[in-house]
């Protein structure tokens, strides 16, 4: 079992960065898959990024490949993701996500999710 925080979110400007962090206090962490989810309002939980359980791979939706980044440190139990060059439709609740199956993880259906936190970009 895993306990996800998230953290960083906020209010910026379009074209601003953030860096949300997922922080997990088990040593479990680093068997877990984890992903990066997003819902704006009216519409449905998305996939945003993943990575592998050792950073080795990782997945980014169309919409914000080249703008968001994400990695892993295991030895302090975090993953960030890196936003830049934000923009007023990636306005939602940022939830990470983990799961030792990455089919799962990606399918949207993973064990654990965070609390979410929220990003608001003004234009």
């Amino acid at each position: 079992q895993v306990h996800l925080v998230e953290s960083g979110g906020g209010l910026v400007q379009a074209g601003d960065s953030l860096r949300l962090s997922c922080t997990a206090s088990e040593r479990t962490f680093s068997d877990y898959h984890i992903a990066w989810f997003r819902q704006a309002p009216g519409k449905e939980r998305e996939l945003v990024a993943a990575i592998d359980w050792n950073g080795h791979n990782d997945y980014y939706e169309v919409s914000v490949k080249g703008r968001f980044f994400t990695s892993r440190d295991n030895g302090e139990r975090v993953v960030y993701l890196q936003m830049n060059n934000l923009k007023p439709e990636d306005t939602a609740i940022y939830y990470c996500a983990g799961d030792s199956n990455w089919g799962r993880l990606a399918a949207g259906k993973p064990d654990y999710w965070g609390q979410g936190t929220q990003v608001t970009v003004s234009s």
